[in-house]
């Protein structure tokens, strides 16, 4: 994961069960030393879904992440042909709502 914060540069790599997890990781390593907050941010349930089911594996999905800070929870969605761009998208859309309506 490479990533602009501020005038800081970040760069992480993380290995996890799966592709969804390290990028899960990743994504926390660059972030958390800016954003301390996410330290309690856990994810509580992921869902995927095929949205356009006719077009086979070139379908679009769905995928809905709910994350809690132990006080609140909330729901992000991605949409994208891929699976991992999908959930990439509420992945990172999970972060960014918890750090705006959360810290």
């Amino acid at each position: 994961v490479r990533m602009q914060i501020g005038d800081n540069q970040e760069h992480s790599a993380s290995l996890g069960d799966g592709p969804v997890h390290a990028l899960d990781l990743a994504l926390r390593k660059a972030l958390q030393p800016h954003y301390p907050a996410i330290e309690s941010f856990h994810l509580i349930d992921y869902k995927v879904r095929i949205l356009d089911g006719e077009h086979a594996t070139a379908a679009r999905t769905r995928v809905h992440i709910e994350t809690s800070n132990g006080e609140k929870s909330w729901n992000t969605v991605g949409v994208a042909e891929n699976i991992i761009a999908a959930s990439w998208e509420a992945l990172v859309e999970s972060f960014e709502y918890g750090l705006q309506h959360n810290a």
